[in-house]
């Protein structure tokens, strides 16, 4: 049984790491977040210690350790822009880290890790389940690397104003909506169809981004949206808020259910040490800050969607 503590226990994915860590037989000893909506705890963990101040959550920890009993895993499930510090942090401290997507905002900061592992002897585990879904995995075995394959991504998972106010809006902090929830999507085409030799940005606003993406083997038209207008009618006429679409070679890959285990999935290949690396992740952390730092560029090879009309920002409407 290893020790594990959580950064971010009040957080939304907080519950498939708490499951995880249970189901592969391992053991919550504490767990910090700056909210203490964190009831959660105690269908998993109720015996876990429970800090909201990082300094005593720190100081817990060094105890720990001098008493014999210290963490092997810090698990990092906070806002995106504090991942690189709090990995850091459990570097320092002698754990090894399990951190949730993205691993980091910027590619600078993934190497900065890769040294600091060195330095400590100690590992990053990125989560990448999508790469371990039993469809992702069928398709990566029957993909023919000889020919060029034609892609089309669709993900829309709708976010109410709520999102614009929290960190999650704000894209120093969140990286924008390409990290922030197609982060996953661009690793696993990397993953599958080679490296990125060219990015487009066709459209880029608050709640939505669009764009080009050409791999070793696929062209990749994608959209991505927070944005329930942005759904389709067949979809919104049934109180459906999400839509997850792609399409290869105008077939529809299929896989709408089996994620519920696949952080647990992660976790048993981590601690079997065939975890994911800082070096699997840093491919896709490259590409979306290209997609940050891109302009808009016109182009005839869009994705369907680029050009639905723009909503407008909720802060600039008056009150």
């Amino acid at each position: 049984m290893k020790n594990f503590a959580l950064i971010g226990a009040a957080g939304y994915i907080a519950p498939r790491h708490l499951q995880a860590i249970r189901d592969t037989g391992n053991k919550l000893v504490a767990a910090f977040d700056k909210s203490d909506s964190v009831g959660i705890l105690d269908a998993y963990f109720p015996e876990a210690d429970f800090f909201l101040e990082f300094e005593r959550f720190d100081r817990h920890l060094e105890k720990l350790k001098r008493q014999g009993n210290a963490i092997d895993f810090i698990v990092v499930a906070s806002p995106n822009y504090l991942h690189d510090a709090h990995i850091r942090f459990g570097l320092r401290y002698g754990a090894d880290v399990i951190c949730e997507k993205p691993l980091v905002i910027n590619p600078w900061n993934a190497n900065a890790l890769l040294e600091m592992e060195s330095e400590t002897g100690k590992r990053v585990y990125p989560i990448l389940q999508l790469r371990l879904h039993p469809v992702i995995q069928a398709l990566k075995e029957r993909i023919n690397t000889s020919k060029r394959y034609d892609i089309d991504l669709t993900y829309i998972t709708s976010r109410g104003k709520w999102y614009f106010s929290s960190w999650k809006g704000d894209e120093s902090k969140s990286g924008g909506i390409a990290t922030n929830i197609g982060i996953h999507f661009f690793d696993m085409l990397i993953s599958i169809f080679g490296p990125v030799q060219e990015v487009e940005v066709h459209r880029k606003s608050h709640d939505s981004v669009a764009g080009k993406l050409v791999l070793e083997k696929a062209d990749v038209r994608w959209f991505l949206s927070i944005n329930a207008d942005h759904l389709p009618p067949d979809i919104s006429k049934h109180g459906k808020r999400t839509y997850r679409n792609i399409l290869i070679d105008g077939e529809a890959l299929e896989f709408s259910d089996g994620f519920t285990e696949l952080h647990t999935h992660s976790y048993q290949n981590i601690l079997d040490g065939t975890g994911f690396s800082v070096s699997d992740a840093l491919p896709s952390i490259d590409m979306v800050h290209r997609i940050r730092q891109s302009d808009i560029t016109d182009s005839g090879d869009k994705h369907a969607f680029a050009d639905l009309p723009q909503s407008a920002h909720p802060f600039s409407i008056s009150k």
